[in-house]
């Protein structure tokens, strides 16, 4: 059941890092119709702020979630 929410949990953090680095690119930033009605709207600063806030605690999860999936290799000091 762990393994479960762990593969879960990185599937959807990999989808909102990707939408964070995609959301830039794919609106209009001149035309507010086209991010008003989008999570975060009206305002172009609270999309954005929503959107790549949220792929940034994403990408920490994910970080944190590998980075303990590995062992550390300790340094001999030769």
């Amino acid at each position: 059941m762990k393994l479960l929410f762990k593969v879960l949990g990185v599937i959807a953090a990999t989808l909102l890092v990707a939408q964070a680095v995609a959301t830039p690119f794919l609106l209009d930033l001149t035309d507010p119709a086209t991010y008003s009605g989008h999570w975060g709207g009206p305002s172009l600063v609270g999309v954005l702020a929503l959107r790549i806030g949220a792929g940034v605690l994403a990408g920490m999860y994910l970080y944190g979630t590998v980075a303990r999936s590995y062992p550390r290799r300790h340094e001999t000091g030769r």
